[in-house]
């Protein structure tokens, strides 16, 4: 028997993110819960432990934060989930909420930095393009950058003198470029390490006059570090000798870096000393860190968690730093790693098993999203509850995932959802083989990215799925590339290689809807009615084709955008993808 509660249970109970802190004020924190069953933005003083929620919206905040002075709190005012919206503040002992740039229309965030005068860098994504304003206090925002190509803010200097933008000009938003110019709009410098190897600024140095940013570069073929000095024209590689990828933030006074290094689905944290060269390890478990910052007294405060256990808030100084109200989330089952020979090398899958049976068991192939992203061991409450209902599930991190390097990352360009599909494909036959997966009871599914590459999966590969669910997919990507946002039409020419004007017949090859016919497995799809990422207009192209061509499908269309920040809608949404994948496999 299924215990319905205990999987609701790991949905509902409260959680907390990592607490973002105010530069000159420490004490002030600001933090994100779903505690009220809507993830919104939280104000915490730690001096006298009050905590006030910010925000109060029906479909939930996820975008906030403390300025460097303390005295207000920042957060992204959309509708219904669209990301379409302005900044809002209130101030952080509470007060009445007001525009934080007067002047600025609605638009999609691109990046934000504030100093701490007042003045604020704000950035724009819209139909045009993408704009870059200086908003100073009292003043109508100017705009400092604008272009047609993908940008955003990467920075502002300590003493507000020096603003860093991401860029691509070049025509390739998947591999940027940096520009550091004055507030007066002049250029200081520039940083591009030329076609296919991207740049990306992680902040400058937190101390006034000192103008070095902290970069992520690929010149090696993965993720890596270099402090650039844009007015000296100076740069410094940190070459570290581990074997994964990694970022990193500054220390506050500025002497050291913490180093997160991500290899094969865990994370570790250590601290690099600038002056001696050093990397000293800071003890972790084995997990994820979902984030981690370093405190002005020296510890570091990380949010971790592993396939296994909730996610927890903690400090080196052995404390857990926030306790979030009620039951803590029931435990999952560990996950293993499994390596398999795929066509482009050797792919990493993660797999969770029921806790009892042997198996073959009916297996869930779940896709995450992105595609620039990666599954890890870490706590997700959806894995559990496919475990939980008897179910083995499988994650690849197929060729277009992050933490395997930048060719791992790329080889997907040109041959979209094709290439991923063959390393999921031959994760899946592994499964059958080795006795883990009931070939007759597979499922394929994921959200976004991962719903996309459902559908496109059940059309190219229609013998080796039973079952589809995909949420908020691209399924007709010639009508999502129409009406989505334009930071992401410029992310899809540069996968493609050009829009679908120039270059057809990629964007047919990689279209669900090009293969809708070929399709057999009965597909459950979920649709937010506001989402700017996966419009509806191209979900409802698909569906339509399914309802004329007498295909089984159901469909879960909710008010919101690109997934639901409420804790009792996502237990709706979840149900329903166990549900039909229970109903359609005969095991309800």
């Amino acid at each position: 028997m299924v215990d319905e509660e205990r999987w609701k249970a790991r949905f509902r109970a409260a959680r907390v993110s990592l607490p973002g802190w105010a530069r000159e004020a420490p004490h002030r924190c600001t933090y994100r819960s779903n505690a009220t069953g809507t993830w919104e933005i939280y104000a915490w003083d730690r001096r006298t432990d009050e905590r006030r929620q910010v925000t109060d919206r029906p479909n939930g905040t996820w975008m906030g934060g403390v300025d460097p002075t303390g005295e207000w709190v920042w957060w992204f005012d959309d509708s219904d989930g669209d990301e379409f919206g302005i900044w809002m503040r209130v101030p952080f002992g509470g007060g009445e909420a007001e525009p934080a740039v007067p002047g600025l229309e609605p638009s999609y965030p691109s990046g934000l930095a504030r100093g701490s005068s007042g003045l604020a860098v704000v950035g724009r994504s819209h139909q045009n393009g993408s704009t870059i304003h200086l908003a100073r206090p009292g003043a109508s925002p100017e705009v400092l950058y604008e272009h047609a190509e993908d940008a955003h803010v990467a920075g502002l200097s300590r003493d507000e003198t020096l603003v860093a933008i991401g860029h691509s000009e070049h025509g390739d938003s998947r591999h940027m470029a940096l520009r550091v110019v004055r507030p007066d709009g002049s250029t200081v410098a520039d940083l591009w390490d030329g076609p296919g190897k991207g740049v990306y600024g992680a902040g400058f140095a937190p101390v006034a006059g000192d103008p070095r940013l902290l970069v992520n570069h690929e010149r090696r073929g993965r993720d890596e570090l270099l402090v650039w000095d844009p007015v000296a024209g100076t740069e410094r590689e940190i070459e570290l000798d581990l074997p994964g990828e990694v970022g990193a933030d500054w220390y506050p006074d500025g002497s050291a870096l913490l180093v997160h290094h991500a290899h094969e689905g865990r994370d570790e944290l250590y601290r690099y000393d600038l002056d001696a060269g050093t990397l000293t390890r800071i003890d972790t478990p084995r997990g994820t860190i979902g984030g981690a910052t370093a405190r002005p007294d020296g510890t570091v405060e990380f949010a971790w968690s592993s396939a296994a256990e909730p996610s927890v808030v903690r400090s080196t100084s052995g404390a857990v730093v926030l306790t979030p109200p009620g039951p803590p989330a029931p435990p999952s089952v560990p996950v293993e790693d499994v390596w398999v020979e795929g066509p482009g090398g050797r792919i990493h899958a993660l797999v969770s098993r029921p806790e009892e049976g042997a198996g073959p068991f009916p297996v869930v192939f779940d896709v995450h999203g992105g595609p620039t992203a990666q599954d890890d061991d870490s706590f997700v409450p959806a894995v559990a509850a496919w475990v939980d209902h008897g179910f083995a599930v499988v994650r690849v991190n197929y060729r277009g995932s992050t933490g395997y390097g930048s060719a791992w990352r790329d080889a997907i360009e040109g041959r979209v959802g094709l290439t991923e599909l063959e390393d999921i494909k031959a994760v899946r036959d592994w499964a059958v083989e080795s006795g883990l997966a009931d070939p007759a009871r597979t499922v394929l599914t994921g959200g976004s990215w991962g719903g996309f590459l459902t559908l496109l999966g059940i059309g190219t590969q229609p013998g080796d799925w039973a079952v589809a669910v995909a949420s908020v997919p691209v399924a007709d990507y010639v009508a999502a590339y129409e009406d989505e946002m334009e930071a992401l039409q410029a992310f899809d020419r540069s996968l493609f290689g050009g829009s679908p004007e120039e270059v057809p017949d990629r964007y047919r090859e990689s279209s669900p809807i090009t293969y809708v016919e070929r399709v057999t497995a009965p597909v459950f799809v979920l649709a937010g009615e506001n989402d700017p990422r996966c419009p509806i207009r191209q979900i409802d192209n698909y569906l339509a084709r399914l309802a004329e061509l007498g295909k089984p499908h159901d469909v879960y269309r909710y008010d919101a955008g690109h997934g639901s920040l409420v804790v009792e809608e996502r237990i709706k949404q979840m149900a329903a993808e166990i549900d039909f994948a229970r109903r359609h496999l005969g095991m309800a």
